[in-house]
């Protein structure tokens, strides 16, 4: 495939060499393969199920160990908020062309437009919403007049209002509380100040935003730090980082050829939130605490979200100490008596879960002794895993990696071959889903650095199907942050309650009883 002076300097500018250009176009041609399921990760197998003993005592090690090291959260938080609002939009553009024609079928069109309109107090955006209904003359009323719907839209989604449509979810007003309401961004700062202090009270927030919204940020946090630093008797360090370009994709036409611009430019997308994985590789700390902007509670739903997360980190820990502690017993031996190498084994195994490939039995003693430090010395990640009441998302499952071996593993429906019945069969045995809350240990037995980019999986990508200026395209995105991104990681499940789990994908989610005082 031939290209332009003018492509390689747009190459250039964002950082691209023309060998992962290549690849991402032969991944169109190629397509990307299934993951091979060997089981579902459940409570008998895969998934920690901790009793009220274990959680003290994991809760209770965090406190002791996990305060005096360097802890930090890490919040992705670039997404816009466009699609809690796709309901409301259409509504929005059909009043305006409605031209007096009555409301109430077009309500019975969008139900969820309905419900926005029913429980409009009941949102923690109502007061500056009605403030901005009244700057325009008018005399706010509940129930809400059909005639007001379209300036109420206007207001609450475009420039003139709250621009809430064209804003970050983490600037949105997602809960309300008696003296004020606070964003998904705050509620962060909060969340972060009980679970993620050390002692020093030092709390420290990476948050990944789009470049667009960083100073929005900045300011909002700029207002409320003092405040909140005092009511929470915390120091904050917060950061901002925003996706890098060099890990945006190419797009292509449905001939698989670079999609080109009216100008002649090669149409780039983001790569989807596996490219975040630049953004967490760059950052130093004992402990990373991962969770999603829109998933978060109030102050009084916070305690068993907290309690849960300080368990994980102590799982982490546990786990890390004595993977730490076989590494350096490899350093230091030579030859390993039999029994120890048996031990070995079934901590990978039974602890671990990962089962070695076929063949493992036959290599040498060295051999065998390469594979285990390997499989050992590899960043680590507890993930907590919710029972599954019919909420979307990927889910944990035993999936075959490329050398043959079996480990745990984030599994996004996409990635599973749904037409092989042996696969479905395994998807519908499945019991947990993954809510994205994670805790990670990046650093090796030494104290450096794992460079996680070594840790990923470039199959587990993901092919989709767009439009741009009324032409068909193909979008590429990255291996999934806690799918195929942390592919090769040593991981560890642990059952999770319900309720630490509260995201807010739709306006009408802040109406759930979590979201409401």
């Amino acid at each position: 495939m031939e290209f332009s002076q003018a492509d390689y300097k747009q190459f250039k500018s964002k950082g691209l060499e023309i060998s992962q250009v290549i690849t991402q176009i032969n991944n169109f041609r190629s397509g990307f393969p299934y993951l091979i399921l060997d089981s579902p990760a459940t409570i008998k197998h895969g998934i920690i199920k901790c009793d009220k003993t274990e959680l003290q005592f994991y809760t209770e090690v965090f406190e002791n160990k996990g305060r005096k090291k360097e802890l930090l959260k890490f919040v992705p938080a670039s997404g816009a908020a466009s699609r809690m609002f796709k309901e409301l939009f259409e509504c929005y553009y059909e009043l305006t062309k409605s031209d007096g024609k009555p409301q109430n079928d077009l309500l019975e069109k969008y139900p969820g437009v309905k419900q926005v309109f029913d429980r409009i107090d009941d949102f923690a955006f109502f007061n500056v919403l009605k403030t901005k209904f009244e700057s325009n003359g008018k005399e706010f009323s509940i129930p809400v007049n059909p005639s007001d719907y379209e300036l109420l839209l206007e207001l609450l989604l475009e420039e003139k209002g709250l621009n809430y449509g064209n804003m970050p979810k983490g600037l949105l007003l997602f809960h309300m509380y008696k003296d004020r309401s606070r964003t998904s961004f705050e509620e962060h700062l909060v969340e972060g100040s009980h679970h993620c202090k050390d002692n020093k009270n030092l709390v420290k927030i990476h948050f990944t935003v789009s470049p667009e919204h960083i100073e929005l940020f900045r300011k909002k946090f700029a207002d409320r730090k003092s405040f909140l630093e005092k009511k929470l008797s915390s120091h904050f360090e917060i950061e901002f980082s925003i996706q890098k370009s060099s890990t945006d994709t190419i797009a292509v036409d449905m001939d698989n050829l670079p999609f080109r611009e009216e100008d002649g430019s090669i149409l780039f997308r983001p790569g989807g939130h596996g490219a975040l994985l630049e953004n967490l590789n760059h950052l130093d700390a004992d402990i990373i605490f991962i969770k999603n902007i829109d998933n978060i509670t109030p102050d009084r739903l916070r305690s068993a979200t907290v309690y849960y997360k300080k368990c994980l980190a102590g799982i982490l820990l546990e786990y890390q100490e004595k993977i730490f502690n076989y590494l350096r017993f490899l350093d230091e031996t030579n030859e390993p008596v039999k029994e120890k190498i048996e031990e070995l084994e079934r901590f990978l195994e039974n602890r671990l879960c990962v089962k070695p490939p076929a063949g493992y039995h036959d290599l040498t003693y060295k051999e065998k002794l390469d594979y285990i430090r390997e499989k050992l010395n590899r960043p680590v990640r507890v993930c907590g895993m919710v029972v599954n009441e019919g909420e979307p998302g990927g889910g944990p499952f035993l999936a075959v990696n490329h050398d043959g071996s079996v480990s745990l593993q984030v599994v996004e429906t996409s990635q599973i071959d749904m037409d092989n019945p042996e696969q479905k069969k395994i998807v519908e045995l499945s019991t947990h889903f993954n809510p994205v809350d994670i805790v990670c240990g990046t650093k090796d037995y030494k104290g450096k650095k794992f460079d996680l980019l070594k840790f990923r999986d470039p199959k587990t990508g993901f092919i989709s199907k767009k439009s741009k200026d009324g032409r068909d395209l193909k979008a590429q995105e990255l291996p999934g942050l806690w799918n195929g991104a942390m592919s090769d990681w040593n991981t560890i499940f642990v059952e999770t309650p319900i309720e630490t789990f509260n995201p807010v994908k739709t306006i009408n989610d802040l109406l759930r009883p979590q979201h409401q005082p």
